[in-house]
């Protein structure tokens, strides 16, 4: 089938997501790990794939959420964030045995962060195919993939299904490869990662993901990263850049940058994921790269001002508001 060139119009359909859904309990204290007793704030909407869908929505797009959460307060937080911000969550099961997966979140000196993780032991891990699930789909214009679910292979299966039928009805794939290097030293991985990155129309890495998406060598440089993956069908590539920015790359030869957004941050959780849902909600209603950039942008900058992985997720007027008001980046 011959990919469409750019994320498929709103009209085909909601963008979908497909992952873990948890909440998100962060220490107030700066330090080493949990060992210590200390207090916590939260508990917090989360999970990489509810974060980008949340923003997506909120952006103005039409957006679907396919996870798992327990039968408990940490679930009911999570869909009625999600259910109040328009994401169609009929894709969402509710466990009634298993709880709501969390993330329990220290902040260290350095600005890197310690976790104690309970997602695929969870409602989380319990995710499986559905005749709910099967009607999402059916009807979802993109699907965005977050790259860090393709060790799970469960779940990997359901993304890969999920694609297929999308891909059928002449919708579009993204990808945050969310990936670390050292995740291809496994050859499942490594076949898996690149059978992902063959199927999808847009991109969006940052850091090393780039390199570990196109299977180049760093030192080879950007550019032939680049140039790989629009040999492997990629059709737009957008580089986060965190304080530099980004940059959308095209296979018709263009390129774009945007500027960062100057902030105080508080809390950077979140952040890529609120850029990408909003990049892909901008593109597919039909903005350009530039405003699509600046939007992310935006999205990414506002979320990371306020503590919580989607507490600044920001509406279409917000992020108008926090344009307008806030400098950036020479």
């Amino acid at each position: 089938m011959t990919k469409v060139k750019s994320p498929a119009p709103e009209t085909l359909g909601p963008t979908v997501c497909i992952g873990e859904i948890l909440v998100e309990i962060v220490a107030t204290t700066t330090g080493e790990g949990f060992l210590d007793e200390q207090p916590f704030i939260g508990p917090y909407p989360s999970g990489a794939p509810a974060i980008f869908i949340d923003q997506c929505a909120r952006m103005g797009g039409t957006a679907a959420m396919i996870g798992a959460v327990g039968q408990d307060d940490f679930g009911r937080a999570n869909t009625d964030r999600l259910r109040a911000d328009g994401v169609d969550i009929s894709g969402v099961m509710v466990d009634p045995e298993l709880p709501t997966g969390t993330a329990f979140v220290r902040y260290r000196p350095d600005g890197d962060r310690n976790f104690v993780f309970n997602m695929w032991t969870s409602a989380a891990g319990s995710l499986t195919w559905t005749p709910e699930i099967e009607a999402v789909i059916s009807r979802a214009g993109h699907l965005h993939i977050m790259g860090t679910l393709l060790v799970q292979e469960n779940i990997w299966k359901m993304i890969d299904r999920a694609a297929r039928t999308i891909r059928e009805r002449g919708g579009t794939v993204s990808l945050d490869p969310n990936m670390r290097s050292e995740l291809r030293a496994d050859p499942g991985i490594d076949a898996r990662i690149a059978e992902t990155v063959a199927g999808a129309d847009l991109l969006l890495p940052s850091g090393e993901e780039l390199y570990v998406a196109s299977g180049t060598d760093p030192k080879d440089g950007e550019d032939t990263a680049i140039t790989r993956l629009f040999e492997l069908g990629i059709s737009e590539v957008v580089i986060k850049r965190g304080a530099n920015g980004s940059s959308c790359h095209l296979a018709s030869g263009e390129s774009f940058t945007a500027p960062a957004f100057k902030i105080e941050e508080t809390d950077p959780t979140g952040a890529g994921d609120c850029f990408g849902g909003a990049y892909v909600a901008c593109r597919r209603l039909g903005m350009d790269v530039n405003e699509a950039l600046t939007f992310a942008n935006a999205a990414g900058a506002r979320n990371a001002t306020i503590r919580g992985p989607m507490e600044g997720a920001g509406t279409r007027e917000q992020l108008d508001a926090f344009i307008a008001a806030t400098p950036r980046n020479p």
